[in-house]
């Protein structure tokens, strides 16, 4: 399905996109707790999805309340020494966060069970766990280190030293399964070279909040799990837990980066003291000399002439995309740091934004670590997703200042993480054309998706 946009101004209010990566820990912290969980303002996005039925498939029952509320309630630890999996088989589809997540989760489990994916997911590196999985008791078989991957545990809480440069996401599956297993004696992981620590606190954040125990955190280099007995798998009792998914700063930010170049918008529902690390593209804004206010209500921003910038994406590499839009329409030549964290992503997403910005006229240099945009005028084209969300959404927000309409091939692609986003920039008044609105197919498949 192709979309296309054509330049457009943009103007009015906009509430962003439900956080994926706070929905999907808290489907997994849902999961390992003892409590009925009430989630509002839940994801709909093809990862929510995945989670939502992983956690299924492991023993969940998942309540749609509402369009804005759902109830979670689990017996997956009611016996912690014998913990089974309700299936013997979970779809992570093409979520990376869940297959790295969930897979420590799965191997709590006594029973085998395959964990396999779909798309790009299939052809990702999983040769983490063939390495870690069996130092923590638990058989692993994989295809060559990816997937499908059958596992079967249960998973022991030991000492034990992890790789964090990959990714942060293997880390918070493995701190969410050792929450979920007491042990007699303290129990360290220790941590080499960890990326994305902002990432880290939002597991540690959503843990808490969920009342699962939460380790000691040294400097993001040793997390230390206290001694526990099996009644204090579960910290802080209440009635049930009741969590807000926040706004997600990695969607919200192409919408700033629209605000910038094409608006006068307010965007509503980012949290300005979240820890999500794709914040920090208001850091990027400002450098570029951006129109921005932060105010109580939302975050404004009016169309203003942009410059050059410096920018270290080592620890947010999900903002290439979004920093790239924004490059494109910056006057100079802008060096964005951490292109070696980009080449395990739903594409070769270095690669992919040189080829597909190319195809607009803006220049992109492949330098090791170093990724250099030349700003200039943006050129109408026929661009591809590579079937990657964050390259169908950069393109979208860069054509809305382009000389011509920049058609979208696989445009669908966005329903990864933000299946409202086309609709969002039509709200703000782009012109959009082609393809199906989201919201109408959403209102006769939702429920079916999520198995109510």
């Amino acid at each position: 399905m192709n979309r296309t946009i054509h330049p457009s101004k943009l103007a009015g209010n906009i509430y962003a996109a439900a956080s994926k990566s706070s929905m999907q820990r808290a489907c997994a912290a849902a999961l390992l707790s003892m409590q009925k969980a009430v989630i509002k303002n839940p994801g709909h996005s093809n990862d929510d999805i995945a989670a939502m039925g992983i956690i299924r498939s492991l023993g969940a029952v998942i309540t749609e309340v509402d369009r804005e509320t759902i109830e979670i309630e689990s017996s997956f630890l009611n016996d912690p020494a014998a913990i089974v999996s309700k299936e013997a088989a979970v779809n992570c589809g093409e979520s990376g966060l869940s297959i790295r997540m969930f897979t420590p989760i799965v191997a709590l489990c006594k029973n085998e069970v395959t964990i396999n994916g779909a798309g790009s997911l299939v052809t990702r590196p999983m040769d983490f766990f063939d390495q870690v999985l069996p130092q923590l008791g638990v058989s692993i078989v994989s295809n060559n280190g990816k997937l499908p991957l059958k596992v079967n545990g249960p998973l022991q809480p030991r000492e034990i030293t992890i790789d964090g440069s990959l990714s942060s996401q293997f880390l918070t599956g493995l701190l969410m399964a050792f929450a979920a297993v007491p042990a007699p004696d303290p129990v360290i992981i220790r941590v080499n070279d960890l990326k994305s620590k902002p990432y880290i606190d939002l597991t540690l954040n959503v843990m808490q909040q969920f009342g699962l125990r939460v380790p000691e955190n040294n400097n993001y280099e040793t997390f230390t799990f206290a001694a526990s007995q099996p009644e204090s798998r579960i910290s802080n009792l209440k009635s049930q837990i009741d969590y807000t998914v926040e706004g997600d700063w990695s969607g919200g930010a192409f919408l700033l980066v629209a605000g910038a170049i094409a608006g006068d918008i307010r965007v509503q529902g980012l949290q300005q003291t979240s820890t999500q690390a794709d914040k920090k593209i208001i850091e990027a804004l400002m450098a570029a000399g951006a129109g921005i206010a932060m105010e109580a209500k939302g975050i404004v921003l009016h169309a203003a002439p942009l410059q050059a910038f410096t920018f270290d994406a080592t620890d947010c590499p999900d903002l290439f995309p979004p920093l790239v839009a924004l490059a494109a329409n910056c006057k100079g030549i802008t060096k964005i740091k951490g292109v070696s964290r980009l080449a395990h992503k739903e594409s070769d997403r270095g690669v992919t934004l040189q080829e597909e910005f190319g195809k607009m006229g803006i220049r992109v240099d492949l330098d090791s670590d170093i990724m250099r945009v030349h700003g200039g005028a943006v050129k109408g084209a026929v661009v591809h997703s590579r079937h990657d969300h964050r390259i169908a959404m950069a393109c979208a927000t860069a054509a809305l200042r382009a000389d011509g309409p920049v058609t979208i091939e696989e445009a669908e692609a966005i329903n990864k993480s933000y299946p409202d986003f086309y609709d969002h920039l039509k709200e703000l008044g782009a012109t959009v054309t082609g393809g199906l609105d989201y919201r109408n197919a959403l209102n006769e498949t939702y429920s079916d998706k999520n198995g109510e």
